[in-house]
C-alpha cells in the first residue's frame, strides 16, 4: 500500500527549545555575592571578529537534522506534478529508494520482496550529525541483497566542502569495490533552515561542491554521486556544467517525465520520482538494468 507523504506528516512547527544559562554567567553572579573577583581573563572584550561570529551563529536557527533527507525540501518549492503512472523512460528501470533517520529500522526483506534493487542511506548532515539508524539501515539493505550507497544532507553555510567531507567519510560514506556499494552521494538541495543558496553565490556554491567532491574523490576512490533538482542547480550554481565528466546524476523530480537535466550532464544515472510509495522512503529509479547498476558499483 502506498504510504502517506513524510512532508505531509511534519508538523509545520517544530518545538522552542530552551537553553540552558552559561556556566560562566553563574560563576559571575556567584562570585557578586561572595566577593570573589573574576579572573582577569573573564574581564577581557572578545574580538570583534569572534563576537560577530557568535552573534551570527546565534541567529541561526536550531538545526532538525532528523527532518532533512533527500527531497525533504524538493515538494515545497517545486510541488508534485500529478503522481506518477507509466514513467516516461525508453529504457530497462532499475527501481530502489532512500531512506533518513525518518524511516527507522526498515524491513529490508520485505523491502526486497517488493522488487527494490538499491538504496541509498543518509549517513550524515553537516559536521556534528549522524543518523542513528545508519547501521541497521546500511547493513540491512546490504544483508538484504541490495546495492546500496550512502549519502550526505550538506549544508554549505555551516562548514566548508572539505570538512563536510571528511565528517562523511569518517561516519559511513566510504566505497569499496564488492560489487556491492554504490559510489558516495552528496544530497545538495534547497536551505530547509532559510536562503534557498544557503547565502553562498553561485561561485561560491561550485567552489564549495568542488571542494567537497575533490575531497570525497581523494578519501574514497569515487567521485560522488550528486543529488539535485534542476530549478536548484540552476539558481544556486548558476546552471554550472562542471561536474557531468565526473559525478554520477542523481536527479529529482515528482512528475511522469525526469524535464530537463541539469547543465553538463546528458542523462540522469537515478531519478527521484516520488516522495511516497511502494518502498519505505522516496521512490526512485536507475536508470538501465541491474547489471548497469553493478557497473556503477564497481566503479
Amino acid at each position: 500500500m502506498p504510504s502517506t507523504s513524510r512532508s505531509a506528516r511534519l508538523h509545520p512547527r517544530y518545538p522552542a527549545r530552551r537553553h540552558l544559562t552559561a556556566l560562566g554567567s553563574l560563576a559571575a553572579a556567584v562570585a557578586l555575592v561572595t566577593g570573589l573577583a573574576a579572573p582577569a581573563s573573564a574581564a577581557e572584550p572578545e574580538p570583534a571578529a569572534s563576537a560577530a561570529q557568535a552573534e551570527q551563529s546565534a541567529q541561526r536557527p536550531v538545526l532538525h537534522p532528523d527532518l532533512d533527507f533527500a527531497g525533504s525540501t524538493v515538494a515545497a518549492h517545486e510541488g508534485r506534478a500529478g503522481t506518477p503512472g507509466s514513467l516516461a523512460l525508453s529504457v530497462t528501470q532499475t527501481p530502489g529508494l532512500d531512506v533518513a533517520s525518518y524511516q527507522g529500522n526498515v524491513n529490508w526483506s520485505s523491502v526486497r520482496a517488493n522488487g527494490a534493487r538499491f538504496a541509498y542511506v543518509k549517513a550524515t548532515e553537516g559536521t556534528t550529525y549522524t543518523n542513528p539508524y545508519f547501521t541497521q539501515q546500511y547493513n540491512g539493505s546490504y544483508n538484504a541483497g541490495l546495492i546500496r550507497g550512502a549519502y550526505h544532507f550538506a549544508l554549505p553555510d555551516r562548514s566548508s566542502g572539505t570538512a563536510q567531507a571528511n565528517w562523511f567519510v569518517d561516519h559511513g560514506g566510504g566505497w569499496s569495490r564488492d560489487g556491492k556499494t554504490l559510489p558516495p552521494a552528496l544530497d545538495i538541495e534547497y536551505n530547509p533552515y532559510g536562503a534557498t543558496c544557503f547565502g553562498l553565490s553561485q561561485s561560491a556554491m561550485v567552489s564549495w561542491i568542488r571542494s567537497f567532491s575533490n575531497t570525497v574523490h581523494t578519501r574514497t576512490g569515487r567521485y560522488p554521486t550528486i543529488y539535485t533538482t534542476t530549478n536548484w542547480w540552476s539558481t544556486c550554481t548558476g546552471n554550472n556544467g562542471g561536474f557531468g565528466t565526473t559525478n554520477p546524476l542523481w536527479i529529482a523530480r515528482y512528475a511522469s517525465s525526469v524535464g530537463t537535466l541539469p547543465n553538463g550532464w546528458s542523462y540522469q544515472t537515478i531519478w527521484q520520482y516520488a516522495d511516497s510509495g511502494t518502498f519505505p522512503g522516496d521512490q526512485n529509479v536507475f536508470n538501465g538494468a541491474f547489471d548497469r547498476i553493478q557497473a556503477l558499483a564497481n566503479g
